[in-house]
């Protein structure tokens, strides 16, 4: 007989944002039972795939058999957020388990050739530091140390200089794109500079990414089915430039390629790629019951922020980039047989940060004293069939002159952008308009003023120490 413990939140923790280790802890019985069976855990990142993307989430016009396989046999969430409405930040967040706004120059995507982008981050990359320290990174570091076997396959981008790449944050096996992303076929990036590296070295391999990343994928499990495992799957789909597997020119794509532009895509290339990145998740879920794991094995599908112009965030504002609820709305799909309830869906609230507790849970880990987390464990409270819990989450983007902020707290959303010396506000209830069509910022001043007092709350809370 296992014994959980249901994650109890006060209101005080809520509003704070950051959870005591007695939150996010099991109980004695439910650690030694995880020690025991010791579940292997895949965690699968779309990089710039939009709420609206996929045909569980309302998509009509592409094929996902695979993913709407885990809908169907797992839980779906619709209310799952990504830590930022880019890529490095909300990497930043899985791997530590807290706000990126914890960690200096962290909070906007590392121009390519290593570049910051806000003043931080600016000075970082002058001095070679800009990246995410193996030393905050708590979940290959910590599942490492427990006995799994752990695997890194995709898209890494947090940091060009070798000290902050994946073999050094405990990764047993790596191969990884360094930056924000790359050509598909001949893996260099917009400067035409080399891209692929596995444990610290080039590797110079002509293949899809999508599909060498499936088949290392596969190929890990395979090798590793006798043994916990971790394995992380970081995709660059459908992410530019817009590459789909029939498209080799015969020679790399020069920096100033049309494939290159975000905001400009072929709309059925983005489709082509979705659909092959479905067929390398495919890969890995026949792996999975290849070898009889599937009992033991959960598997978490999510995006690391809403879509560009070239995706769908339907039903919702704004994309990539901003904390409009595009931007930051993303899929979440988690399938454990026995634990998660197959063919549901669930409306709450979590962040990326979320499911480093949950898999730490899974894994019997406790976070260590200097691991304290900022998410909570969400996926127990799938398990238990609780009912949503209300939070107060945060978001801020930094990028030039320009910052995004964002708060939810229960239903409410207040949002801000300042662009220079202009700075525009919005209140939206989420229930009502989950389009952000009806600003109620006039209508509701003081409930405004106090949404703005949590998140200068919450900014001195994240405010790195030195």
């Amino acid at each position: 007989m296992r014994t959980f413990v249901v994650v109890a939140c006060s209101v005080a923790s809520l509003l704070g944002g950051t959870f005591d280790q007695r939150q996010i802890a099991t109980a004695e019985n439910s650690g030694r039972w995880a020690a025991s069976q010791r579940v292997n855990i895949v965690f699968v990142l779309a990089d710039d795939l939009g709420y609206g993307d996929l045909p569980c989430y309302g998509r009509s016009d592409l094929s996902t058999p695979a993913l709407d396989r885990l809908a169907r046999q797992g839980t779906r969430f619709t209310q799952a957020y990504a830590n930022g409405p880019e890529c490095t930040p909300t990497r930043t967040a899985f791997l530590t388990g807290r706000y990126q706004q914890r960690f200096v120059g962290l909070e906007c995507a590392i121009g390519t050739g290593d570049v910051g982008r806000y003043d931080e981050a600016m000075a970082l990359a002058v001095a070679g530091k800009l990246g995410l320290s193996p030393e905050v990174s708590v979940i290959p570091r910590l599942l490492k140390a427990a006995g799994y076997r752990t695997a890194f396959f995709g898209k890494w981008h947090l940091g060009y200089n070798q000290q902050f790449w994946p073999e050094k944050h405990g990764f047993d096996m790596a191969r990884y794109c360094l930056g924000g992303g790359m050509d598909y076929f001949y893996h260099v990036d917009t400067l035409g500079i080399h891209n692929l590296y596995q444990d610290g070295q080039p590797v110079y391999i002509k293949q899809y990414f999508t599909d060498m990343i499936g088949e290392l994928a596969s190929e890990f499990i395979q090798e590793n089915s006798n043994t916990p495992f971790f394995l992380y799957v970081s995709f660059t789909a459908p992410h530019s430039p817009y590459q789909s597997p029939g498209d080799d020119r015969g020679h790399p794509l020069p920096g100033n390629d049309p494939a290159w532009d975000q905001s400009a895509g072929d709309p059925g290339t983005y489709v082509a790629m979705i659909e092959q990145m479905d067929q390398a998740i495919q890969k890995i879920l026949e792996a999975v019951d290849r070898c009889g794991l599937a009992e033991r094995t959960l598997v978490i599908f999510t995006s690391d922020n809403g879509a560009t112009k070239t995706g769908s965030n339907k039903p919702f504002r704004g994309g990539k980039g901003t904390t409009w609820e595009g931007g930051i709305r993303v899929p979440a799909i988690v399938r454990w047989p026995g634990h998660v309830p197959s063919g549901a869906v669930s409306e709450q609230v979590c962040l990326t940060m979320d499911w480093t507790a949950s898999i730490l849970r899974v894994a019997g880990i406790q976070p260590d004293g200097i691991s304290r987390l900022d998410g909570i464990d969400v996926l127990k409270l799938v398990e238990e069939n609780h009912p949503p819990i209300p939070r107060t989450v945060y978001w801020r983007a930094r990028r030039g002159n320009s910052t995004w902020w964002a708060v939810r707290h229960g239903d409410w959303k207040y949002l801000r952008h300042r662009m220079g010396d202009k700075v525009e506000e919005y209140l939206f209830d989420l229930v009502r308009d989950p389009g952000e069509s009806q600003d109620l910022l006039a209508a509701r001043p003081d409930f405004a003023g106090q949404l703005r007092q949590l998140l200068e709350r919450w900014e001195k809370d994240v405010r790195p120490q030195p």
